[in-house]
């Protein structure tokens, strides 16, 4: 949806926000952001760096959302990290001893 001005030759590009189109140029940083996704309510991802201590949880264990699923330890501190919903452990993407990144995936579920 680009229109050129005429008398400059700038891009414009349309901004639809609270139902009203607006005009506007993009920068470089606007159009090459990482793009939106809805987190998938089926994936557990780590919140913040650290080592994996212990996993509470097994493959294939049906789980109650708010129990103990592993240990993840970070900055010396032990932290307890709950299940997020009702459901059964698909698949576990870590081990213990491992070192994850933040928004790592670390369990699935069913």
């Amino acid at each position: 949806m680009s229109e050129k001005n005429s008398s400059s030759k700038v891009d414009f590009q349309t901004l639809n926000l609270w139902e009203r189109d607006y005009k506007t140029r993009f920068t470089k940083k606007f159009n090459n952001r990482k793009k939106y996704q809805a987190p998938d309510p089926h994936a557990a991802l780590s919140i913040i760096p650290g080592v994996i201590q212990k996993i509470v949880v097994k493959e294939g264990q049906i789980v109650v959302k708010g129990e103990p699923m592993l240990v993840l330890e970070s900055m010396k501190m032990m932290n307890i990290v709950l299940v997020p919903i009702d459901g059964k452990v698909k698949k576990i993407h870590v081990k213990v001893g491992e070192k994850v990144a933040k928004n790592q995936l670390i369990v699935e579920f069913e």
